[in-house]
């Protein structure tokens, strides 16, 4: 199949074939699901590197307590090719662990004001390990180099 490029909206009446990839800007509109390429495996407590976080996937197997802290805003900021208005899903899958997942936030990562206001749900920082030991945390960068951590799911 060969490549086209566009200049404004593209209409298809059959749906489209492939896979999207790169930068997309705009409305997405349909239905299907989000499949992640790559994930990063997390295991005891660390730093995680902005290349793990940018997987958009962290599953962690571990047997004891794990504190995942996030990077900096300028490192992931700079791996995620962020700017301001810039939103990013971080999906932490504990289901094959054994105890509970901690996300802390790192410089120029702040807690939102839902977080902080409602910390029992929105700001909820841990998974649980076993069948409910999934999460899904927002990223909104406010900047290039820093960002407002929510749990969304």
């Amino acid at each position: 199949m060969a490549s086209t490029t566009f200049s404004g909206p593209v209409t298809s009446t059959n749906g489209f074939i492939g896979n999207l990839t790169g930068n997309v800007t705009g409305n997405i509109a349909g239905s299907g699901r989000i499949t992640h390429a790559t994930t990063s495996a997390i295991n005891a407590t660390a730093t995680a590197t902005a290349a793990e976080v940018a997987t958009g996937y962290i599953t962690s197997t571990s047997v004891g307590t794990v504190t995942i802290t996030l990077p900096t805003g300028t490192l992931l900021g700079a791996a995620l090719g962020a700017t301001q208005g810039t939103v990013f899903d971080l999906y932490i899958d504990n289901t094959a662990g054994a105890s509970t997942v901690t996300v802390a936030v790192a410089t120029n990562g702040i807690l939102s004001t839902a977080a902080a206001d409602t910390a029992g749900s929105f700001g909820d920082l841990t998974i649980a390990s076993g069948v409910t030991g999934l999460a899904r945390f927002t990223l909104m960068f406010s900047s290039a180099t820093a960002y407002v951590f929510t749990r969304t799911a």
